[in-house]
């Protein structure tokens, strides 16, 4: 994974990857607080052996003493060592338990021991290190074995004295709050990285670029509009109303390079990923822009334009397949410019068979003749095939999908739908893309790679 695809998933999951860091600095600072003080003291002793004066001798000597430091080490801790100490300081414990109390080292390559005693009292930590160092002594000097002479052949020497500390050892407060940013970082990493690998929804360009070569033809911001009614590209916010104005733009680029027809039909995978709300606000632009635009509701089952338009309306598409009226009847001009809104009419008992109808080949062709473009809002293509129907006697569908709500496999399987039948994919529009995403701004470069 790179280093861009991480920023993305911090940029999307930072609100969860904050509240991790914030839980962990939060523990390791309930954990600081609810520590007791403890304070640390450590004393040293050097361990020798009396090998003669040689210097083949000594360095022989210094040998034997240092393999001889390991083993004392682990005396140190022994009862035999730690029964005196306790008789002395006239502590109530035994020597298993005294020993959590202690840290035994000794220097890499030296002779010497270290013993470092921790308790919540200063002073008994400096006369614990003390005591057991001295104890020591009196163990090496009982288990060395003798020389020649009768003296002890190891001896041990407190070098030094364990002082009593000025200042705690633990908790240390800084330490422990870095380590909870460090911890929180990771975990919130992971957990981020974690539900961008789980999350199986369309969010990104890049998503859908995953799934289909046809052009993301523009990523539109989220947006709040009144109820049943599509914003007016004015009233829009300005990132939107150049989202819309992209999209006019290389909606004017479909079809070059083979045969260009002026109509097309703007569907989606699922219900509720602002199809109707894109060709509403497209076809608005399309007018503003000088040209003559219809919209119609092909939308059988449940019509929508109107509504979102404040239309009244009874008659519409329906009834002009039906035979019952004419097209030119019931056309409402809208604007601004020549937009001309199509409703959907009386709804049928058999949408795909009336969309699919000579009738309907027919009044595309008529429309096709007198508008620059032919707008049609159709069903999703999951539930229903009306969407293919119509798209395979139009110039093709464009694919509204909605970030973060559809699913790539649903995304896939519509993809698939349009691909199996004579329908053109000709592009897609990302729609509601959070104002934080980068792909609200990489629609910017969608006009040139559509060209």
């Amino acid at each position: 994974m790179e280093f861009q695809q991480y920023l993305r998933i911090l940029r999307r999951y930072w609100r969860s990857t904050l509240a991790v860091v914030l839980a962990c600095v939060a523990v390791a600072a309930l954990v600081t607080l609810l520590q007791k003080p403890t304070y640390s003291s450590t004393s040293s002793v050097f361990i020798s052996v009396d090998s003669g004066g040689t210097a083949g001798e000594l360095s022989q000597g210094a040998t034997y003493a240092e393999r001889q430091v390991k083993s004392y080490v682990e005396v140190v801790t022994s009862a035999l060592v730690l029964e005196p100490v306790i008789r002395e300081l006239g502590l109530d414990t035994t020597p298993s338990a005294l020993r959590k109390s202690l840290m035994v080292s000794t220097p890499t390559a030296t002779s010497v021991i270290q013993i470092e005693a921790q308790d919540q009292d200063p002073v008994l930590a400096s006369q614990l290190a003390n005591a057991v160092a001295e104890s020591q002594q009196a163990a090496v000097a009982e288990l060395a074995p003798p020389s020649a002479e009768g003296s002890g052949l190891v001896s041990a020497t407190v070098v030094d004295q364990a002082p009593v500390p000025t200042g705690p050892t633990a908790p240390r407060p800084t330490v422990n709050l870095a380590l909870g940013v460090v911890l929180g970082l990771m975990l919130g990493l992971a957990q981020a990285v974690i539900r961008s690998m789980a999350d199986t929804h369309v969010r990104t360009v890049a998503d859908i670029e995953s799934l289909t070569e046809a052009p993301v033809l523009a990523t539109i911001g989220h947006l709040t509009t009144t109820a049943g009614r599509a914003s007016d590209s004015s009233g829009q916010q300005r990132s939107n109303g150049e989202a819309y104005r992209r999209l006019r733009t290389n909606v004017g680029f479909l079809g070059l390079g083979g045969e260009r027809r002026p109509s097309f039909v703007m569907t989606s995978a699922i219900p509720d990923e602002g199809k109707t709300e894109t060709v509403v606000s497209l076809a608005r632009v399309l007018a503003q822009a000088g040209e003559s635009v219809l919209l119609v509701d092909a939308d059988l089952r449940r019509p929508s334009v109107a509504a979102r338009m404040r239309l009244d309306a009874e008659l519409g598409l329906s009834d002009v397949l039906a035979g019952r009226a004419v097209l030119a009847d019931l056309v409402i001009p809208v604007g601004p410019g020549r937009l001309d809104v199509l409703p959907a009419g009386s709804v049928p008992p058999n949408p795909s068979e009336m969309l699919g109808s000579d009738a309907m080949a027919q009044a595309i062709a008529s429309m096709e003749r007198d508008y620059n473009y032919v707008l049609f809002d159709a069903p999703p293509l999951l539930p229903v095939t009306d969407a293919v129907v119509l798209s395979a006697q139009t110039g093709g569908a464009i694919l509204v999908t909605r970030s973060g709500v559809v699913k790539r496999a649903h995304v896939e399987e519509a993809i698939g739908i349009l691909e199996s039948s004579r329908a053109s994919l000709l592009g897609v529009v990302l729609n509601d893309v959070t104002e934080t995403s980068p792909d609200v701004y990489q629609g910017y470069y969608v006009e040139a790679r559509t060209k």
